[in-house]
């Protein structure tokens, strides 16, 4: 064999070699979305997709609303190359007003209120509101930072919100997400109060997220609660890959209390925003709902939403 052969030769076995390590050292590694998409003989939707969408139906509204905190654990390690968004808050709604919030692989926004330049410094936490009608502009005055090294956002493409991102390196395991209110001032002569968000983690240690400003004063939280699996694009990663993963949320707790859940349910967007490619299924677990997330698969269309008889622990 000649020495070029030899050095090719070379080459290509480190290639494989260093790409069989990679797909090892990331243990939610799947083919590419459009090769399982035309193994599955479907077509891919547009970015973002929610994989999985879960809804608990409450017995009724909660007056005099303090707190929402839901436990998430998540199986594996998702790593940054990924643009995944475990969604504990999946939307909220008090006073008409609506927010969301939760885990991300991949963070991002603006460094400062007077910087428009985008950054993308990983994984981190959540937490967006929007304005009352979703149509008029709400600015970075509604958003309190917990730290030098958060990121706010106010912007329209996805409806007017406001928002506050920080990072924080999460992998597996299990984490609770938490919105509570905070103090109340005046603007304009009318009440405004902050929520404070927070992450703590299996050991007890607390992550803060940072502080949006609501309308108003005394709060009354609506009749539902829902979270979500998302995979979506960024600047970053345009198109992301689909992780190997399994999410379970836990009972909705509200002001401290286990929520008074009627029932919960599944559903898996596929004609409709934000439509996904079938590739997840959700279970009821004790009190847990679970999310698999696994290869794209063509779904019966009769199971696109689903009951989950979620138990509560006595």
């Amino acid at each position: 064999m000649t020495p070029v052969r030899t050095l090719c030769l070379a080459v290509v076995v480190s290639v494989i070699a260093v790409a069989l390590v990679g797909a090892a050292d990331d243990p939610a590694a799947q083919p590419s979305p459009p090769e399982m998409a035309k193994a599955a003989g479907v077509k891919l939707p547009k970015y973002p997709w929610h994989v999985a969408n879960i809804w608990w139906d409450l017995a009724g509204k909660t007056e005099h609303f303090e707190s929402l905190a839901v436990d998430v654990t998540i199986d594996r390690d998702v790593p940054a190359t990924y643009n995944l968004y475990v969604a504990p808050v999946g939307v909220a709604n008090i006073n008409g007003l609506q927010f969301y919030g939760g885990l991300q692989t991949n963070i991002n926004g603006w460094a400062t209120k007077e910087s428009r330049t985008r950054v993308f410094p990983g994984k981190g936490a959540i937490f967006s509101r929007w304005s009352s009608d979703q149509k008029t502009p709400i600015g970075l005055d509604h958003v309190r930072t917990a730290g030098d090294d958060c990121l706010v956002e106010s912007a329209g493409y996805e409806g007017e919100f406001a928002s506050v991102r920080r990072p924080f390196a999460w992998t597996k395991g299990t984490y609770t997400y938490e919105i509570a209110k905070s103090e109340t001032e005046k603007k304009d002569g009318k009440p405004h109060t902050w929520f404070v968000c927070r992450v703590t983690d299996a050991a007890g240690k607390v992550h803060p997220v940072g502080e949006l400003r609501f309308e108003g004063g005394d709060f009354t939280f609506w009749n539902r609660h829902s979270a979500f699996v998302e995979v979506y694009s960024t600047a970053k990663i345009p198109a992301s890959h689909i992780p190997k993963v399994t999410v379970s949320f836990g009972w909705p707790r509200i002001n401290g209390k286990k929520a008074d859940v009627k029932r919960a349910s599944a559903f898996y967007p596929h004609d409709s925003g934000p439509a996904s490619p079938d590739c997840a299924t959700v279970r009821a677990d004790g009190e847990a709902c679970v999310v698999e997330v696994g290869p794209i698969f063509t779904r019966d269309e009769a199971k696109r939403r689903h009951p989950l008889d979620i138990t509560l622990a006595k």
